[in-house]
């Protein structure tokens, strides 16, 4: 199944602002069943904890800061708007 630009950018918002504040929470609780560790392998795990979450929604975040590839390509966002003479 293949999300639409559009879909692809908000699905991105979602998992940006709700998904991985819950990841960040799920992580610090898993973490914190386990004794201290020493601080560099503390590190190491946040580390790759940090990058962990993005490997499922790599799908979602391919070409989201990119143009819309479906638009026009006369509807550039980015482009100056012309003042009609009268």
């Amino acid at each position: 199944m293949k999300l639409s630009y559009k879909a692809r950018r908000r699905w991105s918002l979602v998992v940006l602002l709700v998904g991985l504040p819950l990841y960040i929470a799920a992580a610090l609780f898993v973490v914190s069943l386990f004794d201290r560790p020493p601080f560099w392998l503390e590190f190491i795990v946040y580390v790759f904890l940090g990058f962990l979450w993005m490997l499922p929604f790599k799908f979602v975040f391919l070409g989201v800061g990119k143009p819309d590839p479906d638009a026009a390509p006369d509807a550039d966002p980015d482009a100056p708007k012309e003042k009609a003479e009268g």
